[in-house]
């Protein structure tokens, strides 16, 4: 449940900083977690959510925020699309759950991407829908930004595997 993830989630992260000594390898190990459990969440939301298929990445984008932050997180960010290509949006999060008991970084720990576990989650489901996308963290309040800002670049679909006979 959300409560139980907001409540042990910071847990996780200082046990990661306490078994990585450097930001990137504990940034890198969130990023790993969210994507297996994004790989595995798509099941879930898909049964659950009585989506239909998107056709186009504004659609993807919107379903993300709209059905699946709000589903899992209780939040729901805005989406705006930020290049002329329509395949790089940001989704911005006002209030970030995951960060409420969470007042700021400590100075050491100033690279640390606290909720990089959301970049990897929203990256796995994509991949199980076919749709290769890079997912990273713009801005965050925990860095003294405004907001929490998450960005998502759609690479490409993937392809379909024909099988050919030979």
């Amino acid at each position: 449940s959300r409560e139980l993830l907001v409540l042990t989630y910071g847990a996780l992260v200082a046990q990661l900083c306490k078994d990585y000594e450097k930001d990137e390898d504990v940034n890198t190990c969130l990023d790993r977690m969210g994507y297996d459990i994004g790989i595995r969440l798509i099941d879930d939301f898909l049964a659950h959510s009585a989506v239909k298929k998107c056709c186009s990445y504004s659609e993807t984008a919107d379903m993300i925020a709209q059905v699946a932050f709000k589903m899992y997180l209780g939040v729901t960010p805005s989406v705006s699309c930020s290049s002329a290509a329509g395949n790089e949006f940001s989704l911005i999060l006002d209030k970030n759950p995951l960060v409420d008991f969470v007042e700021e970084l400590p100075a050491e720990r100033a690279s640390l991407c606290y909720c990089n576990l959301l970049c990897g989650v929203i990256r796995g489901a994509l991949e199980m829908v076919h749709l290769a996308a890079e997912v990273t963290f713009l801005q965050d309040r925990l860095k003294g930004d405004a907001v929490t800002e998450i960005g998502i670049t759609f690479l490409r679909k993937a392809e379909d595997r024909k099988h050919k006979r030979n």
